[in-house]
């Protein structure tokens, strides 16, 4: 008859299945409690799991570029605004002399 596995052996191998390295997957299965080293072991899942956040951030910036590509746009989106709107304004003077100055030849003529 085959030997029942033990629930923290079915906890490793879920974590390993999930990507964990074996090694990793034991220490924190051995923190789930039992027989042995508990207080080490739950510090080691604690330390496992500080690194796994700390390479999900470096992951979320580096590779999918969170925040920096939208703020970066957002910059963009402002100088491009900013230099159509003193186009506009250079325009807008422009024309108005052109029509002060024809408004003062027409005066002129009378």
């Amino acid at each position: 008859m085959a030997k029942k596995k033990s629930r923290q052996d079915l906890l490793v191998e879920r974590l390993h299945a999930q990507g964990l390295r074996k090694r990793v997957a034991a220490a924190v299965a051995g923190a789930r409690g039992g027989s042995g080293g508990g207080r080490k072991a739950e510090s080691r899942a604690r330390d496992v799991l500080k690194q796994l956040e700390g390479a999900t951030d470096t992951i979320r910036t580096e590779v999918l570029g969170a925040g920096r590509k939208r703020s970066e746009a957002g910059k963009k989106a402002a100088a491009t605004r900013k230099r159509n709107a003193a186009k506009r304004s250079a325009s807008a003077k422009k024309g108005a002399a052109t029509r002060k100055a024809a408004a003062k030849r027409k005066t002129a003529k009378r």
